[in-house]
């Protein structure tokens, strides 16, 4: 009896100390990423008790080994054997018992968590999301917008409508907790009620090919005034964007994604910067130097494998898009506006 004591206060000194632990090493609640939307309080319920429940199985197991291991080792001159056992029946009813009842308690929670997650609102805002190598694009199809920042209203439920083009992606956003998976040739569902304003990203959760990390893009979590504002103003610029060639060519990209591979700014992706680009010259992975002008931009969208800059990947991810002429050149004037 004085072993099973010894043992049991070993097991409570143990779990709490490796609770401690976890939580010093940011791995407990108290380090998560700030909680940004009404789903937050389950998920890190549920992850709290998930935390302290994995402790108490580590001490449950460790703490009587290695009692054992000091206690009961072979001391010098010791040959006769150990006292046989032939088995302790309380000991396997607890080691049955326990573990079913802690079974059973976390799927209530994983039930409950699940259920607070996939909570339905009528009044949803519904937003499609496209994944693809490696970018996301937005469409509010309400109003005929698409574009590469998530904006979202504060304290409304918003209803994702997932796809992807290529892979598989994840669509995951620390601050919502909630992760899910977007999948060729499905539409998967993701709803978050944002709480909390302020900017946030979306990051890529699946690996998902050679630009993973960068598949990134900001979500931007408004008032409701600040989110009409803006609303109407994309409207506006997306109606105005549709009476020039060049506005016609920076929607052609936002819908086919070519901003996950070709930055806008400079900064360096699986594929050359647009900016700066047009009459530029480039050195080819063959040593030749090409001027990027119209012939060549033209090749590149309809093969893209026919020359590759040096230092990108060869053969090139890029898929070969059948775009009409008209679509090829207003992508090209509005390449040349990137300066």
């Amino acid at each position: 009896m004085q072993h099973f004591v010894i043992v049991g206060i070993l097991v409570i000194i143990t779990t709490v100390l490796t609770y401690l632990g976890l939580d010093v090493a940011g791995v407990a609640q108290q380090q998560n990423p700030i909680a940004a939307s009404a789903q937050s309080a389950s998920i890190d319920q549920l992850w709290h008790w998930e935390i302290i429940v994995l402790s108490f199985l580590f001490a449950v197991i460790v703490a009587p080994m290695l009692y054992s291991l000091v206690v009961f080792r072979q001391k010098k001159g010791e040959m006769e054997d150990g006292e046989h056992m032939e088995g302790n029946t309380n000991l396997e009813i607890a080691w049955t018992v326990i573990p079913l009842f802690l079974v059973v308690i976390f799927a209530y929670l994983g039930g409950y968590s699940l259920g607070d997650v996939s909570r339905v609102d009528p009044q949803a805002l519904i937003i499609n999301v496209k994944g693809q190598q490696f970018t996301w694009t937005f469409e509010y199809p309400e109003y005929g917008i698409i574009t590469n920042e998530l904006h979202l209203p504060v304290d409304r439920q918003v209803v994702l409508k997932m796809t992807s083009t290529d892979v598989i992606h994840s669509f995951w956003v620390p601050e919502f907790r909630i992760k899910q998976d977007v999948v060729p040739g499905r539409i998967t569902d993701y709803r978050v009620t944002p709480t909390l304003i302020g900017d946030y990203k979306v990051r890529c959760a699946e690996l998902c090919g050679t630009s993973h990390a960068y598949m990134e893009n900001p979500v931007i979590v408004n008032s409701q005034a600040d989110y009409d504002a803006w609303i109407l103003e994309q409207a506006e610029l997306a109606k105005l964007a549709a009476q020039t060639p060049e506005g016609q060519g920076r929607l052609l990209t936002l819908r086919n994604g070519c901003i996950g591979c070709h930055s806008l700014d400079g900064t360096p992706l699986t594929g050359p910067t647009w900016f700066n680009l047009f009459g530029k010259e480039e050195e080819m992975d063959n040593g030749n130097v090409v001027v990027v002008d119209e012939a060549y931009l033209t090749e590149s969208i309809l093969d893209p494998n026919a020359q590759i800059v040096a230092g990108f990947p060869s053969p090139s991810i890029m898929p070969a898009f059948t775009f009409t002429d008209e679509e090829i050149a207003n992508i090209i004037t509005y390449i040349k506006t990137l300066k």
